[in-house]
């Protein structure tokens, strides 16, 4: 029997965007994909909702793979690939496997011997570098940076020190709702001329991106309460 193709299926990044971010490619295989791997239920359906394809909500199979799931676990959740039937994965928002369990799946079906095939859509990290203005040839992704704050000054340093060794941007993300306090450790640990590129609600009618010095972002208040960032910094 045929085994069935593994779809990493881009999600929005801000609500009521779907219209005219989602592609055309995107809504074909979701109209024929009725078995999920989702980071959220309730997003997961109401996303496949706003895209008015028709299809029915309740005929569709979801599991959910998250941070929590266990790898052991994988195994089972993807058996419908090797029982022929194609499958999609949506994260809570932007692309499959990037900063997101989803990348558990696609190793699984690596090993497997099933075929992965990502669509283009929306990805904050990248977005966020396009407009930054800083190094597109040399960039690292780190995530989530650590909640204590001793221990996030440190890391901050140590990003500085190797964007400026590498001439590497640097990027990375917060909870949205510790947003403010991470900005104020940014502003109070780097460089006055360490330049840092803060991109919020991306894609939403409100997006903004800017890219300043530290020592010009200290004069210029921005509140990033609850909204989706992301930091990006380049010391030169």
């Amino acid at each position: 029997m045929p085994k069935g193709k593994l779809f990493l299926i881009p999600n929005v990044l801000a609500e009521n965007t779907a219209q005219s971010i989602i592609s055309p490619q995107i809504k074909e295989v979701i109209s024929h994909t009725k078995v999920y791997l989702v980071e959220n239920l309730r997003t997961a359906r109401r996303y496949i909702s706003s895209l008015k394809l028709g299809v029915n909500i309740e005929e569709l199979h979801m599991e959910i793979l998250d941070k929590n799931t266990a790898p052991e676990t994988i195994n089972r959740l993807m058996q419908p690939l090797l029982n022929g039937a194609d499958m999609g994965i949506i994260s809570e928002a932007g692309c499959p496997g990037i900063a997101d369990p989803g990348a558990l799946a696609v190793a699984h079906a690596h090993v497997k011997g099933i075929q992965v095939v990502p669509l283009s859509g929306p990805s904050s990290m990248f977005m966020a570098l396009m407009a930054s203005g800083f190094s597109g040839q040399s960039f690292a992704f780190h995530g989530y940076l650590p909640i204590d704050k001793k221990e996030k000054t440190a890391a901050l340093r140590k990003l500085e020190t190797e964007s400026a060794k590498e001439q590497r941007a640097q990027i990375f993300m917060e909870t949205p709702f510790r947003n403010n306090q991470l900005l104020e450790d940014i502003l109070s640990t780097l460089a006055p001329q360490t330049k840092l590129c803060i991109a919020k609600n991306l894609t939403a009618s409100d997006e903004l991106v800017l890219t300043k010095t530290i020592a010009e972002w200290q004069k210029l208040p921005i509140d990033l309460h609850k909204i989706p960032t992301v930091f990006i910094l380049q010391s030169f």
